[in-house]
Protein backbone atom coordinates (compact mmCIF):
# COMPACT_ATOMS: atom_id res chain seq x y z
CA UNK A 1 0.00 0.00 0.00
CA UNK A 2 1.51 3.27 -0.52
CA UNK A 3 1.48 6.45 2.07
CA UNK A 4 -1.75 7.60 1.11
CA UNK A 5 -3.36 4.13 1.79
CA UNK A 6 -2.34 3.62 4.85
CA UNK A 7 -3.17 6.64 5.84
CA UNK A 8 -6.72 6.27 4.79
CA UNK A 9 -6.81 2.49 6.69
CA UNK A 10 -5.38 3.75 9.67
CA UNK A 11 -8.26 6.78 10.09
CA UNK A 12 -11.02 4.34 9.70
CA UNK A 13 -9.17 2.38 12.85
CA UNK A 14 -9.25 5.41 14.67
CA UNK A 15 -12.85 5.80 13.95
CA UNK A 16 -13.78 2.70 14.91
CA UNK A 17 -11.33 2.59 18.48
CA UNK A 18 -12.90 6.17 18.77
CA UNK A 19 -16.56 5.08 18.36
CA UNK A 20 -15.86 2.26 20.68
CA UNK A 21 -14.39 4.11 23.25
CA UNK A 22 -17.43 6.85 23.02
CA UNK A 23 -19.92 3.54 23.79
CA UNK A 24 -17.60 2.57 26.59
CA UNK A 25 -17.70 5.88 28.05
CA UNK A 26 -21.19 6.32 27.87
CA UNK A 27 -21.94 2.84 29.02
CA UNK A 28 -19.63 4.00 31.79
CA UNK A 29 -21.41 7.15 33.19
CA UNK A 30 -24.97 4.99 33.69
CA UNK A 31 -23.17 2.00 35.71
CA UNK A 32 -24.21 1.67 39.43
CA UNK A 33 -21.55 -0.37 40.12
CA UNK A 34 -23.07 -3.35 40.94
CA UNK A 35 -22.54 -7.29 40.03
CA UNK A 36 -25.74 -7.93 37.84
CA UNK A 37 -24.69 -4.24 35.59
CA UNK A 38 -21.36 -5.17 35.42
CA UNK A 39 -21.81 -8.95 34.34
CA UNK A 40 -25.53 -8.60 32.70
CA UNK A 41 -25.98 -5.10 31.62
CA UNK A 42 -28.71 -5.12 34.58
CA UNK A 43 -30.89 -7.61 31.94
CA UNK A 44 -32.52 -4.90 29.92
CA UNK A 45 -31.81 -6.02 26.50
CA UNK A 46 -34.39 -6.81 24.07
CA UNK A 47 -34.31 -9.96 22.33
CA UNK A 48 -33.40 -7.96 18.75
CA UNK A 49 -30.65 -5.74 20.78
CA UNK A 50 -29.20 -9.32 22.03
CA UNK A 51 -29.54 -11.34 19.35
CA UNK A 52 -27.25 -8.32 17.08
CA UNK A 53 -25.15 -9.05 20.29
CA UNK A 54 -24.94 -12.52 20.36
CA UNK A 55 -24.38 -12.71 16.20
CA UNK A 56 -21.50 -10.01 16.61
CA UNK A 57 -20.02 -11.93 19.50
CA UNK A 58 -19.93 -15.19 17.48
CA UNK A 59 -19.01 -13.74 13.99
CA UNK A 60 -14.71 -12.95 14.93
CA UNK A 61 -11.79 -12.65 12.93
CA UNK A 62 -12.00 -16.55 12.55
CA UNK A 63 -15.36 -16.24 10.81
CA UNK A 64 -14.22 -13.28 8.21
CA UNK A 65 -10.64 -13.53 8.02
CA UNK A 66 -9.49 -17.21 9.23
CA UNK A 67 -12.91 -18.66 7.30
CA UNK A 68 -13.12 -17.29 3.85
CA UNK A 69 -8.85 -17.85 3.98
CA UNK A 70 -9.64 -21.43 4.43
CA UNK A 71 -11.97 -21.75 1.73
CA UNK A 72 -9.27 -19.69 -0.83
CA UNK A 73 -6.86 -21.92 -0.14
CA UNK A 74 -8.78 -25.46 0.49
CA UNK A 75 -12.07 -24.99 -1.25
CA UNK A 76 -14.90 -27.58 -0.02
CA UNK A 77 -12.93 -28.63 3.09
CA UNK A 78 -12.91 -24.69 4.19
CA UNK A 79 -16.40 -24.71 3.42
CA UNK A 80 -16.65 -27.34 6.62
CA UNK A 81 -15.89 -24.29 8.87
CA UNK A 82 -18.96 -22.32 7.43
CA UNK A 83 -21.13 -25.48 8.38
CA UNK A 84 -20.11 -26.68 11.35
CA UNK A 85 -20.33 -23.06 13.25
CA UNK A 86 -23.64 -22.72 11.65
CA UNK A 87 -25.18 -26.18 12.43
CA UNK A 88 -24.04 -25.81 16.22
CA UNK A 89 -26.39 -23.35 16.81
CA UNK A 90 -29.25 -25.57 16.58
CA UNK A 91 -27.36 -27.59 19.34
CA UNK A 92 -27.74 -23.72 21.42
CA UNK A 93 -30.97 -23.32 20.43
CA UNK A 94 -32.58 -26.64 21.05
CA UNK A 95 -30.47 -27.77 24.57
CA UNK A 96 -28.81 -24.89 26.54
CA UNK A 97 -30.36 -21.48 25.71
CA UNK A 98 -33.52 -21.09 27.58
CA UNK A 99 -32.73 -23.35 30.12
CA UNK A 100 -29.22 -22.07 30.85
CA UNK A 101 -31.14 -18.38 31.28
CA UNK A 102 -33.67 -19.95 34.18
CA UNK A 103 -31.18 -21.82 35.69
CA UNK A 104 -28.07 -19.04 36.20
CA UNK A 105 -27.51 -16.19 37.14
CA UNK A 106 -23.48 -14.79 35.34
CA UNK A 107 -21.84 -17.73 34.26
CA UNK A 108 -21.94 -21.57 33.40
CA UNK A 109 -20.84 -22.25 37.07
CA UNK A 110 -24.36 -21.09 38.54
CA UNK A 111 -25.97 -23.61 35.94
CA UNK A 112 -23.83 -26.36 37.35
CA UNK A 113 -23.75 -24.85 41.40
CA UNK A 114 -27.41 -25.27 41.23
CA UNK A 115 -27.59 -28.88 41.30
CA UNK A 116 -24.24 -29.86 43.57
CA UNK A 117 -21.60 -28.36 46.30
CA UNK A 118 -21.27 -25.45 44.82
CA UNK A 119 -16.97 -24.76 45.49
CA UNK A 120 -15.65 -27.89 43.98
CA UNK A 121 -17.54 -27.06 40.67
CA UNK A 122 -16.90 -23.10 40.48
CA UNK A 123 -13.28 -24.04 40.67
CA UNK A 124 -12.68 -26.38 38.09
CA UNK A 125 -15.26 -24.25 35.71
CA UNK A 126 -13.69 -21.06 36.50
CA UNK A 127 -10.03 -22.78 35.10
CA UNK A 128 -11.94 -24.21 31.76
CA UNK A 129 -13.61 -20.80 31.33
CA UNK A 130 -10.63 -19.02 31.58
CA UNK A 131 -8.69 -21.39 29.43
CA UNK A 132 -11.38 -21.68 26.58
CA UNK A 133 -11.23 -17.78 26.64
CA UNK A 134 -7.85 -17.28 26.37
CA UNK A 135 -7.23 -19.65 23.53
CA UNK A 136 -10.36 -17.39 21.85
CA UNK A 137 -8.79 -14.30 22.25
CA UNK A 138 -5.56 -15.17 21.04
CA UNK A 139 -7.37 -16.00 17.60
CA UNK A 140 -8.99 -12.94 17.51
CA UNK A 141 -4.89 -11.05 18.36
CA UNK A 142 -3.42 -12.84 15.29
CA UNK A 143 -6.19 -11.77 12.87
CA UNK A 144 -5.66 -8.00 14.37
CA UNK A 145 -2.25 -8.57 13.59
CA UNK A 146 -2.45 -10.07 10.32
CA UNK A 147 -4.37 -6.90 9.43
CA UNK A 148 -1.56 -4.49 10.29
CA UNK A 149 1.09 -6.53 8.39
CA UNK A 150 -0.92 -6.70 5.29
CA UNK A 151 -1.50 -2.67 5.77
CA UNK A 152 2.26 -2.00 6.01
CA UNK A 153 3.07 -4.39 3.10
CA UNK A 154 4.69 -7.37 5.29
CA UNK A 155 6.83 -4.71 6.97
CA UNK A 156 8.42 -5.69 10.16
CA UNK A 157 7.25 -7.54 13.66
CA UNK A 158 7.01 -4.44 15.54
CA UNK A 159 3.77 -3.18 13.94
CA UNK A 160 2.39 -6.86 14.72
CA UNK A 161 3.76 -6.33 18.03
CA UNK A 162 2.58 -2.98 18.80
CA UNK A 163 -0.98 -3.80 17.00
CA UNK A 164 -1.30 -6.83 19.50
CA UNK A 165 -0.43 -4.63 22.39
CA UNK A 166 -3.19 -1.99 21.47
CA UNK A 167 -6.20 -4.33 20.99
CA UNK A 168 -5.29 -5.78 24.61
CA UNK A 169 -5.11 -2.94 26.01
CA UNK A 170 -8.51 -1.51 24.07
CA UNK A 171 -10.32 -4.72 25.52
CA UNK A 172 -8.96 -4.44 29.18
CA UNK A 173 -10.38 -0.81 28.68
CA UNK A 174 -13.78 -1.35 27.47
CA UNK A 175 -14.66 -4.34 30.08
CA UNK A 176 -13.24 -2.41 33.35
CA UNK A 177 -14.64 1.11 32.11
CA UNK A 178 -18.21 -0.46 30.11
CA UNK A 179 -18.91 -3.66 31.94
CA UNK A 180 -21.38 -5.67 29.66
CA UNK A 181 -23.50 -2.55 28.93
CA UNK A 182 -20.91 -1.50 26.65
CA UNK A 183 -20.01 -4.92 25.57
CA UNK A 184 -22.86 -5.67 24.05
CA UNK A 185 -23.14 -1.94 22.28
CA UNK A 186 -19.96 -2.33 20.67
CA UNK A 187 -21.39 -5.54 19.56
CA UNK A 188 -24.35 -4.92 18.28
CA UNK A 189 -22.69 -2.10 16.44
CA UNK A 190 -19.99 -4.53 15.21
CA UNK A 191 -22.62 -6.59 13.85
CA UNK A 192 -24.31 -4.16 11.38
CA UNK A 193 -20.34 -2.86 9.65
CA UNK A 194 -19.66 -6.59 9.30
CA UNK A 195 -22.76 -7.68 7.70
CA UNK A 196 -23.04 -4.70 5.99
CA UNK A 197 -19.37 -4.77 4.56
CA UNK A 198 -19.76 -8.63 4.19
CA UNK A 199 -23.04 -8.49 1.72
CA UNK A 200 -21.54 -5.38 0.11
CA UNK A 201 -18.34 -7.45 -1.17
CA UNK A 202 -20.41 -10.63 -1.41
CA UNK A 203 -22.65 -8.38 -4.04
CA UNK A 204 -19.63 -7.40 -5.43
CA UNK A 205 -18.17 -10.51 -6.01
CA UNK A 206 -21.50 -12.44 -7.88
CA UNK A 207 -21.71 -9.06 -10.09
CA UNK A 208 -18.22 -9.82 -11.47
CA UNK A 209 -19.44 -13.61 -12.37
CA UNK A 210 -22.94 -12.21 -13.50
CA UNK A 211 -24.71 -13.78 -10.28
CA UNK A 212 -23.38 -16.95 -11.59
CA UNK A 213 -22.41 -19.26 -8.70
CA UNK A 214 -21.56 -22.01 -11.03
CA UNK A 215 -19.29 -19.62 -12.80
CA UNK A 216 -18.18 -18.87 -9.77
CA UNK A 217 -16.96 -22.15 -8.94
CA UNK A 218 -15.27 -23.01 -11.82
CA UNK A 219 -13.58 -20.08 -12.03
CA UNK A 220 -12.19 -20.29 -8.42
CA UNK A 221 -10.80 -24.07 -9.19
CA UNK A 222 -9.26 -23.05 -12.51
CA UNK A 223 -7.47 -20.36 -10.04
CA UNK A 224 -6.61 -22.42 -7.59
CA UNK A 225 -4.05 -24.75 -8.82
CA UNK A 226 -5.78 -27.92 -7.38
CA UNK A 227 -8.56 -28.19 -10.54
CA UNK A 228 -11.67 -29.65 -9.77
CA UNK A 229 -9.76 -31.12 -6.82
CA UNK A 230 -10.68 -27.70 -5.23
CA UNK A 231 -14.23 -28.32 -5.30
CA UNK A 232 -14.30 -31.95 -3.79
CA UNK A 233 -13.86 -33.40 -0.71
CA UNK A 234 -9.87 -34.46 0.94
CA UNK A 235 -7.70 -31.12 -0.12
CA UNK A 236 -7.20 -29.92 3.02
CA UNK A 237 -8.67 -33.60 5.40
CA UNK A 238 -8.24 -36.34 2.60
CA UNK A 239 -5.08 -38.55 2.25
CA UNK A 240 -3.82 -40.61 5.20
CA UNK A 241 -6.24 -41.82 8.43
CA UNK A 242 -4.71 -38.83 10.64
CA UNK A 243 -6.50 -36.52 8.36
CA UNK A 244 -9.34 -38.15 7.74
CA UNK A 245 -9.83 -38.61 11.79
CA UNK A 246 -9.01 -34.73 12.16
CA UNK A 247 -11.91 -33.72 9.66
CA UNK A 248 -14.36 -35.70 12.07
CA UNK A 249 -12.46 -34.24 15.34
CA UNK A 250 -13.02 -31.26 13.79
CA UNK A 251 -16.89 -31.42 13.28
CA UNK A 252 -17.57 -32.75 16.73
CA UNK A 253 -15.59 -29.48 18.34
CA UNK A 254 -17.67 -26.94 15.82
CA UNK A 255 -20.97 -28.30 16.52
CA UNK A 256 -20.83 -29.06 20.18
CA UNK A 257 -18.32 -26.36 21.21
CA UNK A 258 -20.27 -23.34 20.78
CA UNK A 259 -23.21 -24.75 23.65
CA UNK A 260 -19.86 -24.76 26.27
CA UNK A 261 -18.61 -21.32 25.07
CA UNK A 262 -18.35 -18.89 28.21
CA UNK A 263 -19.09 -15.51 26.40
CA UNK A 264 -21.64 -16.78 24.37
CA UNK A 265 -23.82 -18.63 27.66
CA UNK A 266 -22.99 -15.37 29.17
CA UNK A 267 -24.96 -13.21 26.88
CA UNK A 268 -27.91 -15.34 27.50
CA UNK A 269 -28.35 -13.61 31.46
CA UNK A 270 -28.47 -10.19 29.41
CA UNK A 271 -32.36 -10.52 28.81
CA UNK A 272 -35.04 -10.54 31.22
CA UNK A 273 -36.67 -14.02 30.71
CA UNK A 274 -36.06 -17.12 29.22
CA UNK A 275 -38.53 -16.57 26.62
CA UNK A 276 -36.53 -13.48 25.44
CA UNK A 277 -33.15 -15.95 25.38
CA UNK A 278 -35.09 -18.23 22.96
CA UNK A 279 -36.19 -15.07 20.60
CA UNK A 280 -32.54 -14.04 21.04
CA UNK A 281 -31.16 -17.24 19.45
CA UNK A 282 -33.53 -16.86 16.69
CA UNK A 283 -32.40 -13.39 15.66
CA UNK A 284 -29.10 -14.53 16.06
CA UNK A 285 -29.46 -17.60 13.70
CA UNK A 286 -30.56 -15.45 10.74
CA UNK A 287 -27.87 -13.10 11.07
CA UNK A 288 -25.21 -15.61 11.37
CA UNK A 289 -26.66 -17.87 8.76
CA UNK A 290 -26.53 -15.14 6.35
CA UNK A 291 -23.23 -14.33 7.24
CA UNK A 292 -21.86 -18.01 6.52
CA UNK A 293 -23.42 -18.27 3.74
CA UNK A 294 -21.94 -15.35 2.69
CA UNK A 295 -18.17 -16.35 3.87
CA UNK A 296 -18.72 -19.03 1.59
CA UNK A 297 -19.28 -16.57 -1.93
CA UNK A 298 -15.92 -14.50 -0.55
CA UNK A 299 -13.15 -17.72 -0.17
CA UNK A 300 -14.55 -18.94 -3.09
CA UNK A 301 -14.40 -15.56 -4.80
CA UNK A 302 -10.71 -14.93 -3.36
CA UNK A 303 -9.77 -18.27 -5.04
CA UNK A 304 -10.98 -17.04 -8.25
CA UNK A 305 -10.33 -13.51 -8.45
CA UNK A 306 -6.82 -13.23 -6.41
CA UNK A 307 -6.06 -16.42 -6.51
CA UNK A 308 -4.64 -19.23 -4.21
CA UNK A 309 -1.24 -18.40 -4.73
CA UNK A 310 -1.54 -14.74 -4.08
CA UNK A 311 -3.20 -15.33 -1.01
CA UNK A 312 -1.18 -17.85 0.41
CA UNK A 313 2.06 -16.06 -0.38
CA UNK A 314 0.95 -13.15 1.36
CA UNK A 315 -0.35 -15.11 4.64
CA UNK A 316 0.45 -19.17 4.69
CA UNK A 317 -2.86 -19.24 6.94
CA UNK A 318 -5.07 -17.29 4.70
CA UNK A 319 -5.72 -14.75 6.85
CA UNK A 320 -5.59 -12.39 4.25
CA UNK A 321 -7.45 -13.43 1.44
CA UNK A 322 -10.88 -10.76 2.78
CA UNK A 323 -8.42 -7.57 2.21
CA UNK A 324 -6.79 -8.74 -1.07
CA UNK A 325 -10.13 -9.80 -2.42
CA UNK A 326 -11.21 -6.03 -1.49
CA UNK A 327 -8.22 -4.70 -3.28
CA UNK A 328 -9.47 -6.74 -6.35
CA UNK A 329 -12.81 -6.12 -6.40
CA UNK A 330 -12.38 -2.33 -5.66
CA UNK A 331 -9.94 -2.38 -9.09
CA UNK A 332 -6.80 -3.41 -8.49
CA UNK A 333 -3.57 -3.28 -6.75
CA UNK A 334 -2.57 0.39 -6.82
CA UNK A 335 -6.01 1.77 -8.19
CA UNK A 336 -7.45 4.43 -5.23
CA UNK A 337 -10.71 2.18 -5.30
CA UNK A 338 -8.98 -0.84 -4.43
CA UNK A 339 -7.19 0.68 -1.35
CA UNK A 340 -10.70 1.98 -0.20
CA UNK A 341 -12.87 -1.34 -0.20
CA UNK A 342 -9.44 -2.44 1.52
CA UNK A 343 -9.37 -0.05 3.68
CA UNK A 344 -13.08 -0.15 4.51
CA UNK A 345 -13.12 -4.27 4.89
CA UNK A 346 -9.59 -4.19 7.14
CA UNK A 347 -11.90 -1.26 9.50
CA UNK A 348 -14.55 -3.76 9.31
CA UNK A 349 -12.55 -6.36 10.53
CA UNK A 350 -10.80 -4.06 12.80
CA UNK A 351 -14.29 -3.53 14.57
CA UNK A 352 -15.01 -7.57 14.79
CA UNK A 353 -11.76 -8.48 16.65
CA UNK A 354 -12.57 -5.58 18.96
CA UNK A 355 -16.00 -6.11 19.93
CA UNK A 356 -15.34 -10.08 19.80
CA UNK A 357 -12.24 -9.73 22.33
CA UNK A 358 -14.49 -7.45 25.06
CA UNK A 359 -16.99 -10.03 24.88
CA UNK A 360 -14.83 -12.92 25.57
CA UNK A 361 -12.60 -11.21 28.06
CA UNK A 362 -15.24 -9.93 30.44
CA UNK A 363 -16.32 -13.42 30.43
CA UNK A 364 -13.20 -14.75 31.37
CA UNK A 365 -12.94 -11.97 34.23
CA UNK A 366 -15.90 -13.02 35.34
CA UNK A 367 -15.45 -16.41 35.79
CA UNK A 368 -12.29 -15.81 37.77
CA UNK A 369 -14.20 -13.01 39.95
CA UNK A 370 -17.44 -14.36 40.03
CA UNK A 371 -16.37 -18.51 40.61
CA UNK A 372 -12.75 -19.00 41.51
CA UNK A 373 -11.89 -15.61 43.94
CA UNK A 374 -16.01 -15.95 45.55
CA UNK A 375 -15.24 -19.58 46.20
CA UNK A 376 -11.81 -19.46 47.16
CA UNK A 377 -12.17 -16.24 49.90
CA UNK A 378 -15.62 -18.32 51.09
CA UNK A 379 -14.23 -19.78 53.66
CA UNK A 380 -13.14 -16.34 55.16
CA UNK A 381 -15.75 -14.11 54.65
CA UNK A 382 -18.21 -13.66 51.60
CA UNK A 383 -16.97 -11.62 49.09
CA UNK A 384 -19.47 -8.39 48.19
CA UNK A 385 -20.50 -7.35 45.05
CA UNK A 386 -18.52 -3.93 44.88
CA UNK A 387 -15.07 -6.11 45.85
CA UNK A 388 -16.01 -8.95 43.60
CA UNK A 389 -16.49 -6.47 40.73
CA UNK A 390 -12.86 -5.07 41.61
CA UNK A 391 -11.42 -8.03 40.77
CA UNK A 392 -12.92 -9.39 37.92
CA UNK A 393 -11.64 -5.49 36.21
CA UNK A 394 -7.90 -7.00 37.62
CA UNK A 395 -8.71 -10.44 36.21
CA UNK A 396 -9.15 -8.56 32.73
CA UNK A 397 -6.24 -7.19 32.78
CA UNK A 398 -4.28 -10.25 33.42
CA UNK A 399 -6.03 -12.36 31.24
CA UNK A 400 -4.99 -10.04 28.51
CA UNK A 401 -1.54 -9.85 29.08
CA UNK A 402 -1.49 -13.56 28.85
CA UNK A 403 -3.63 -13.39 25.30
CA UNK A 404 -1.06 -10.99 23.90
CA UNK A 405 1.56 -13.21 25.18
CA UNK A 406 0.33 -16.34 23.61
CA UNK A 407 -0.67 -14.42 20.11
CA UNK A 408 2.67 -13.16 19.21
CA UNK A 409 3.89 -16.60 19.38
CA UNK A 410 0.82 -18.06 17.67
CA UNK A 411 0.81 -15.18 14.86
CA UNK A 412 1.63 -17.49 12.19
CA UNK A 413 -1.53 -20.18 12.80
CA UNK A 414 -4.69 -19.27 10.69
CA UNK A 415 -7.41 -17.84 13.22
CA UNK A 416 -10.47 -20.20 12.18
CA UNK A 417 -8.41 -23.00 13.25
CA UNK A 418 -7.22 -21.54 16.56
CA UNK A 419 -10.81 -20.97 17.21
CA UNK A 420 -11.42 -24.72 16.50
CA UNK A 421 -9.00 -25.62 19.69
CA UNK A 422 -11.24 -23.16 21.66
CA UNK A 423 -14.27 -24.83 20.61
CA UNK A 424 -12.79 -28.18 21.22
CA UNK A 425 -11.76 -27.34 25.04
CA UNK A 426 -15.38 -26.25 25.59
CA UNK A 427 -16.74 -29.20 24.00
CA UNK A 428 -14.39 -31.13 26.34
CA UNK A 429 -14.87 -29.56 29.53
CA UNK A 430 -18.05 -27.30 29.51
CA UNK A 431 -20.86 -29.15 27.67
CA UNK A 432 -20.85 -32.55 29.44
CA UNK A 433 -20.97 -31.04 33.04
CA UNK A 434 -23.49 -28.57 31.87
CA UNK A 435 -25.93 -31.39 29.97
CA UNK A 436 -25.23 -33.54 32.92
CA UNK A 437 -26.46 -31.23 35.44
CA UNK A 438 -29.21 -30.21 33.26
CA UNK A 439 -30.64 -33.67 32.73
CA UNK A 440 -29.46 -36.48 34.54
CA UNK A 441 -31.29 -37.21 37.97
CA UNK A 442 -27.92 -39.23 39.66
CA UNK A 443 -25.54 -36.31 39.14
CA UNK A 444 -23.24 -35.50 41.44
CA UNK A 445 -20.30 -33.59 42.64
CA UNK A 446 -17.39 -35.92 41.94
CA UNK A 447 -19.18 -36.59 38.33
CA UNK A 448 -19.11 -32.34 37.58
CA UNK A 449 -15.31 -31.69 38.91
CA UNK A 450 -14.39 -34.83 37.05
CA UNK A 451 -16.39 -34.12 33.78
CA UNK A 452 -14.53 -30.66 33.74
CA UNK A 453 -11.13 -32.08 34.34
CA UNK A 454 -11.27 -35.05 32.37
CA UNK A 455 -12.09 -32.84 29.36
CA UNK A 456 -10.29 -30.28 30.40
CA UNK A 457 -6.65 -31.85 30.77
CA UNK A 458 -6.59 -34.22 27.72
CA UNK A 459 -7.49 -31.28 25.58
CA UNK A 460 -5.27 -29.44 26.48
CA UNK A 461 -2.71 -31.50 26.85
CA UNK A 462 -3.08 -33.18 23.51
CA UNK A 463 -3.37 -30.01 22.19
CA UNK A 464 0.32 -29.47 23.45
CA UNK A 465 1.06 -33.09 22.10
CA UNK A 466 0.32 -32.21 18.51
CA UNK A 467 1.49 -30.98 15.33
CA UNK A 468 -0.21 -27.78 16.11
CA UNK A 469 3.05 -26.69 18.61
CA UNK A 470 5.23 -29.15 17.60
CA UNK A 471 7.12 -31.11 14.39
CA UNK A 472 5.17 -29.62 11.75
CA UNK A 473 6.58 -26.27 9.27
CA UNK A 474 3.84 -24.04 10.90
CA UNK A 475 3.88 -25.41 14.54
CA UNK A 476 4.23 -22.84 17.66
CA UNK A 477 7.90 -23.84 17.77
CA UNK A 478 8.73 -25.63 14.43
CA UNK A 479 12.12 -26.33 15.44
CA UNK A 480 11.47 -29.31 17.93
CA UNK A 481 9.63 -32.31 17.77
CA UNK A 482 7.92 -33.57 20.57
CA UNK A 483 4.37 -34.34 18.98
CA UNK A 484 3.15 -37.63 19.97
CA UNK A 485 -0.38 -36.63 18.98
CA UNK A 486 -0.90 -36.68 15.37
CA UNK A 487 -4.75 -35.13 15.06
CA UNK A 488 -4.10 -31.40 15.03
CA UNK A 489 -7.76 -30.88 16.50
CA UNK A 490 -8.03 -33.24 19.92
CA UNK A 491 -11.97 -33.20 20.16
CA UNK A 492 -12.50 -36.94 18.82
CA UNK A 493 -10.57 -38.16 22.10
CA UNK A 494 -11.65 -35.11 24.68
CA UNK A 495 -14.81 -35.03 24.20
CA UNK A 496 -15.66 -38.08 24.67
CA UNK A 497 -12.92 -38.80 27.90
CA UNK A 498 -15.45 -35.36 29.45
CA UNK A 499 -18.56 -37.76 28.93
CA UNK A 500 -16.81 -40.74 30.31
CA UNK A 501 -15.11 -39.63 33.33
CA UNK A 502 -18.56 -37.65 34.63
CA UNK A 503 -20.12 -41.07 33.94
CA UNK A 504 -17.40 -42.62 35.82
CA UNK A 505 -16.76 -39.83 38.69
CA UNK A 506 -20.94 -40.21 39.82
CA UNK A 507 -21.25 -44.05 39.36
CA UNK A 508 -18.01 -44.31 41.71
CA UNK A 509 -19.41 -41.58 43.95
CA UNK A 510 -19.91 -42.40 47.89
CA UNK A 511 -22.21 -38.94 47.55
CA UNK A 512 -25.92 -39.50 46.05
CA UNK A 513 -27.60 -37.66 44.14
CA UNK A 514 -29.37 -34.89 46.32
CA UNK A 515 -33.45 -35.34 44.62
CA UNK A 516 -34.40 -31.94 46.00
CA UNK A 517 -32.06 -30.24 44.24
CA UNK A 518 -32.53 -31.95 40.94
CA UNK A 519 -36.46 -31.43 41.12
CA UNK A 520 -35.70 -28.10 41.73
CA UNK A 521 -33.77 -27.39 38.99
CA UNK A 522 -35.96 -29.27 36.77
CA UNK A 523 -38.62 -27.40 37.58
CA UNK A 524 -36.83 -24.13 37.47
CA UNK A 525 -35.40 -24.86 33.93
CA UNK A 526 -38.22 -25.75 32.40
CA UNK A 527 -40.89 -23.08 33.37
CA UNK A 528 -38.38 -20.29 34.91
CA UNK A 529 -40.06 -20.35 38.42
CA UNK A 530 -37.57 -18.62 40.44
CA UNK A 531 -34.86 -17.39 37.65
CA UNK A 532 -33.01 -14.11 38.42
Amino acid sequence: MTGSHQTLTLLLFSAVVATTLAITSWAGSRRHGSAEEFYAGGRLFTPMENGFAIAGDYMSAASFLGISGLIALYGYDGMLYSIGFLVAWLVVLLLVAELVRNCGRFTLADVVAARVRERPVRIALGASSVTVSVLYLVAQMVGAGSLVALLLGGAGGAAHTWTVLGVGALMVTYVCFGGMRATTWIQIVKAVLLMGGALALTVMVLVRFGGDMGALLTSAAEHSGHGRDFLAPGLKYGGDWSARLDFISLGLALVLGTAGLPHILARFYTVPTARAARRSVVWSIGLIGSFYLMTIVLGTGAAALVGTGAVRESSPAGNTAIPLLSVELGGGAGSRGGAALSALAAAVAFATILAVVAGITLAASAAVAHDLYASLRKRARAASAREEVGVARIAAAVIGAVAIALSLLAQELNVAFLVGLAFAVAASANLPVLLYALFWRRFTTRGAVWAVYGGLVPAVALVLLSPVVSGAPHALFPGVDFALFPLENPGLVSIPLGFLAGWLGTVTSQEGPDAARHAETEVRSLTGAGAV
